[in-house]
């Protein structure tokens, strides 16, 4: 297949990447031959799952399903929220809204039967903030913490629940900005903080609560030269990820025209890089000595960044740059020295981590906003139309199988205990291997 390709390749940088990457190869093949961990010890619990970037070890998983095959249960979720179902201790949770925002709750089902064990009103509002049709009051996955699920609704609330009692903790609403199209961030958990962002069409900033409380710790300003006065052109949906670089702490968090990376414990800038685009979207991924990042709409589109710098890096730690594939809304998965994208359009690419070049590209079809996780050698692709196609994750990246549901995906899938959880626009799925 023949690729119209534009990248473009930082010389310097090429050589030390692919000595780290031969040292980060070494010792990945040590983890694998500790063993992946059991099923029950991990559970799902934030947006990306435990390690963020969309990896299970789970094995076994199911390869097809329809309405009639493979479904343990299906269990409706009324309103509209297209926030990711989260797991752990056998519960599954997710944030909900009603159709027209004025209520924002959390959901409890149980992952035995089905059933829908709690709902809990969380915020209530007479005149609900305004949310574009294509987003939904309740986009933000929670995270869950040992026996805490934290749940946050951008500028409308973020919440603390005991999942034991479905007891309200705390509640923080005086965190403001407009998001102009509804929010989309979710919170991250460090340490004793929850970091989220909030990238709005009037204030963007980024801040760090207080677990217990509920307490702001650290609020900063993102301060980026946006090159307009356009909010629309400020809006950002953004998820932080947290890495260590030569014992560096950094938590990354994408935005409108820069991506800036913080010490989690402070707040002080450690590195930008200024990259153009808006609504990003995707979370970051750190691997091969190089943190990946979408600009979503406009500027670099895909970029590699050398996380070890400081200050402004545009101008020396950008290892390489693609327009190859770039979608707007799904995150991208890691696969060894491969970058797989999915476009918004069904377009699926395969990107040389270390070069940025284009390895393979294949039309799966329908639209695309969810993002795809990796589990048992198998890629899951939900797309809005009802459809989830399977591939191998490793080369030539085959199709194994295309299942249909009743109902499309906005919301990413969740893996936990042998099973496969969808939550498309209408119900929760629990999908298992048919006997």
């Amino acid at each position: 297949m023949r690729f119209a390709i534009r990248v473009t390749i930082n010389p310097l940088l090429n050589l030390s990447i692919r000595r780290f990457n031969m040292r980060a190869t070494m010792a990945l093949l040590a983890v694998a031959a500790m063993g992946a961990p059991a099923a029950a010890d991990t559970p799902w619990n934030a947006f990306r799952g435990p390690t963020g970037d969309g990896v299970s070890h789970e094995e076994k998983l199911p390869v097809e399903w329809s309405e009639e095959q493979g479904v343990a249960w299906k269990t409706p979720i009324p309103g509209k929220a297209w926030s990711s179902p989260v797991i752990a201790q056998g519960t599954v949770w997710m944030t909900n809204s009603s159709a027209d925002g004025a209520r924002l709750s959390a959901v409890a089902v149980d992952c035995a039967t089905g059933k829908v064990i709690r709902d809990i009103t969380l915020f209530e509002f007479a005149e609900p903030a305004f949310c574009h049709a294509f987003n939904s009051p309740a986009s933000c996955t929670p995270v869950i913490e040992g026996n805490r699920l934290y749940a946050h609704f951008g500028s409308s609330g973020t919440a603390a629940v005991d999942t034991d009692t479905g007891k309200v903790l705390w509640k923080q609403e005086s965190l403001r900005c407009d998001h102009h199209r509804g929010p989309g961030s979710s919170p991250i958990i460090h340490g004793d903080l929850l970091i989220v962002p909030f990238d709005g069409f009037d204030v963007q900033y980024v801040v760090a609560l207080d677990t217990h409380s509920g307490a702001i710790v650290w609020k900063k300003d993102r301060n980026i030269d946006y090159g307009t006065l356009d909010g629309d052109a400020k809006k950002a949906y953004g998820t932080g990820s947290v890495i260590e670089v030569d014992g560096r702490e950094q938590v990354i968090i994408p935005s409108a025209g820069a991506t800036i990376a913080y010490d989690p414990a402070t707040g002080e800038e450690l590195w930008r890089v200024n990259h153009g685009g808006m609504n990003a979207s995707a979370r970051p991924l750190y691997g091969n000595g190089l943190v990946y990042l979408n600009t979503a709409a406009g500027g670099m589109k895909l970029l590699a960044v050398a996380p070890d710098g400081t200050g402004d890096v545009t101008g020396s730690k950008i290892a390489w740059t693609s327009a190859q594939g770039s979608g707007t809304r799904s995150s991208q998965l890691l696969l060894g020295e491969r970058l797989f994208i999915l476009g918004d359009a069904g377009t699926a690419t395969a990107l040389d981590c270390l070069t940025g070049k284009a390895v393979w590209q294949k039309r799966l079809g329908g639209e695309y906003s969810s993002s795809p996780i990796v589990a048992d050698g198998k890629i899951y692709c939900p797309n809005q139309d009802g459809q989830t196609t399977v591939l191998s994750s490793a080369e030539p990246f085959e199709v194994i199988a295309t299942n249909t549901l009743a109902d499309g995906c906005m919301a990413s899938p969740a893996v936990y205990d042998g099973a496969l959880y969808l939550r498309t626009k209408t119900h929760l799925y629990k999908l298992i291997t048919s006997e």
